[in-house]
């Protein structure tokens, strides 16, 4: 490979102190086939179309072939996983380097499923096809949604079975990522390489996700400010869409700000704010409502981290992190209300706006009302008078203050449909959809329901009639399970 294939490498996180990471290449699987490839992401990332086209294309996307200017690692990190505090590391991720865009921006190209590493702690190193393909979906679905997230380049299938309750068929994600920097690699770096090492660490972050606080007075502290602000709007977008991450530990909260580890998540049909998918979640510690109040935690999690670094004074130090960390709540609170606001067409605050969105989300949590159609249908003028919630007494009241609020705007109806119609998605992956294109691919290696879901989900606001399926919920009363395949 040459960088006339437009792949064009840099190493820095392999600059940092060895603790951080162990060298180690991909283990080489039988037979890899590419099955699914991301071509306008391949191309945004400066990747050469005619490349693209080529047969050697498998061999990379497995590990096989070695990218020129790659320095394959496997990075450290610890985290608190369902609260409690555990090592960890890439068990079976090996990051190849970051790719240089013609813009000079950076990105982590990540092989997930590669093999063994020194982290792996038993485990085989190895991922399923069909765990990698809803990776896939999903983080595509979210990118389109307008979510910051990781994505997926490709995926390919190893040749090889891997063995879990049954066998199935080995396949490897590559993802791409603004970095793969995590709140527990904080963790892992003050509790393992002291203040020294974790500066090094913090510098690094800073320089590569937030270099315009590096002369700040404490810039530390702004930091921690910029990650809480990140996550907040984060968080806040989830909550908009319905989506439930599933396993929300600190070691999956990225510092970038990013949705990153595509395990037990799913989007929430019926509305109800205690919607657990995990199956492995039984208390539901990161059921719907409680995401905000969990991001909270992890980043009062990653201010520990940072302690040292914030005030020479250790009582100093918790001060100013608490300050920061108390606001997180604050932020998350108005980019949400800021979001509800557009679902519902209203384009400045009123006082009583907060009390319209919680009276809609009770009535739709009384009526077991489908959370993306309900805001989907809002945008309309005639409402569907044979459902449960808009033929209800109570919602007619609700319908008839929305509208005299819609009314004391200066802008036009027509102009609050509009905003409304790009500020409520018509598509998302409805869980029976991706489950459907998932046994397709996995059972009879039809990957074509896939590509006609992935088509669906990259214009999730654009309505057409054609795609019309695709808003309908599955009727069932059998709960909804998502399990830590990823």
């Amino acid at each position: 490979m040459t960088k006339e294939t437009g792949w064009n490498f840099d190493n820095s996180y392999a600059r940092l102190p060895k603790m951080f990471f162990s060298s180690i290449n991909p283990t080489p699987v039988k037979s890899p086939e590419l099955i699914i490839l991301n071509n306008p992401l391949a191309e945004s990332l400066g990747v050469d179309p005619e490349w693209l086209k080529g047969e050697d294309r498998s061999a990379v996307f497995a590990g096989n072939e070695i990218l020129e200017g790659a320095e394959p690692l496997a990075q450290a990190y610890a985290g608190h996983q369902f609260g409690h505090f555990t090592m960890l590391g890439d068990g079976r991720a090996v990051l190849l380097g970051e790719q240089i865009t013609r813009e000079g921006e950076r990105f982590d190209i990540q092989l997930k499923g590669a093999g063994r590493t020194p982290y792996s702690r038993g485990g085989d190193g190895r991922a399923a096809l069909g765990p990698m393909l809803r990776e896939y979906i999903i983080s595509e679905a979210m990118y389109a949604l307008g979510i910051p997230t990781t994505r997926s380049l490709a995926v390919v299938t190893t040749g090889e079975p891997v063995l879990r309750e049954t066998k199935l068929e080995g396949a490897i994600l590559t993802r791409v990522a603004a970095s793969h920097l995590r709140v527990g690699t904080f963790e892992y770096a003050v509790r393992w390489g002291g203040v020294e090492k974790l500066q090094i660490l913090a510098d690094y972050a800073i320089q590569r996700h937030y270099p315009e606080i590096n002369d700040d007075e404490n810039k530390y502290l702004s930091f921690l400010q910029e990650v809480i602000k990140r996550q907040a709007a984060l968080i806040a977008k989830w909550q908009l869409v319905g989506f439930i991450h599933g396993v929300m530990n600190t070691d999956n909260m990225a510092i970038s700000g990013e949705t990153i580890d595509y395990g037990p998540c799913a989007f929430m049909d019926t509305y109800d704010p205690e919607t657990v998918f995990s199956s492995i979640d039984h208390q539901g510690r990161y059921a719907y409502e409680n995401q905000p109040l969990i991001g909270g935690w992890n980043l009062a999690r990653f201010a520990e981290t940072l302690l040292p670094l914030l005030h020479d004074d250790k009582e100093e130090a918790v001060k100013l992190a608490q300050e920061k960390v108390s606001g997180f709540n604050e932020i998350f609170q108005s980019h949400w209300l800021a979001g509800m606001r557009m679902k519902l067409g209203l384009f400045k605050k009123k006082e009583k706006d907060e009390e319209l969105i919680h009276g809609l989300l009770s009535l739709m949590k009384k009526h077991r009302a489908d959370y993306t159609n309900t805001f989907r249908t809002l945008t309309r003028d005639q409402l569907d008078a044979t459902t449960d919630l808009f033929k209800s007494a109570d919602f007619i009241q609700w319908e008839q203050r929305w509208k005299e609020r819609l009314a004391q705007q200066e802008e036009s109806k027509v102009a609050s449909y509009e905003l409304m119609r790009k500020s409520n998605p018509a598509f998302i992956p409805r869980n029976h959809r991706v489950e459907e294109a998932l046994e397709a691919a996995v059972e009879q290696g039809d990957l074509s329901v896939t590509a006609r879901l992935l088509d669906v989900l990259s214009s999730p606001y654009e309505y057409s009639v054609e795609k019309a399926e695709y808003t309908k919920v599955l009727e069932t009363n059998i709960p909804y399970q998502t399990f830590c395949g990823t």
